[in-house]
């Protein structure tokens, strides 16, 4: 694992040499993305894991995602464009998502690891998950796959 903050440091270098490339469009992509990032160290009051700051990017993502939507929608494509590029953006600096087979493979270890047996275990199962999938999976579908799994 990366020290923390290394993301925000790395898209704060990128940032700087844009701004010195006078690539104004992708500066000003990466600061909102920083400005975000900020506002997690911030609120959390601490130094933000690198699986925090992959949490702050999806988010980021999902939010450009559902503007991207709407901007469709609505019929503004010069605004949808922006977004596309802002999700391109984002998807670079995310890592690669678990597949579905090493997903499955890693639920089926933590149930074998810490005997789940039925839906009561789901806690258990779940936090054995929570750090190994950090950042690579959406922890709503992992919930969903280990309550499958479990009979619930």
């Amino acid at each position: 694992m990366r020290e923390p903050g290394s993301i925000e440091q790395r898209i704060r270098d990128e940032a700087t040499a844009a701004l010195k490339a006078g690539d104004r469009r992708r500066r000003e992509a990466l600061a909102s993305i920083l400005a975000a990032l900020k506002k997690e160290r911030i609120d959390s009051g601490r130094q933000p894991t690198e699986a925090d700051e992959v949490g702050v990017l999806r988010r980021e993502r999902k939010r450009r995602e559902e503007a991207l939507a709407m901007y469709e929608q609505a019929g503004r494509d010069d605004l949808a464009d922006q977004e596309r590029y802002e999700i391109a953006l984002i998807e670079a600096w995310l890592p690669e998502e678990l597949g579905e087979a090493e997903l499955g493979a890693l639920v089926d270890q933590a149930l074998a690891e810490t005997g789940a047996a039925g839906p009561r275990d789901m806690g258990k199962v779940m936090a054995w998950l929570k750090p190994k999938v950090a950042g690579r999976a959406d922890m709503r579908a992992v919930s969903d796959l280990v309550r499958r799994r479990l009979g619930g």
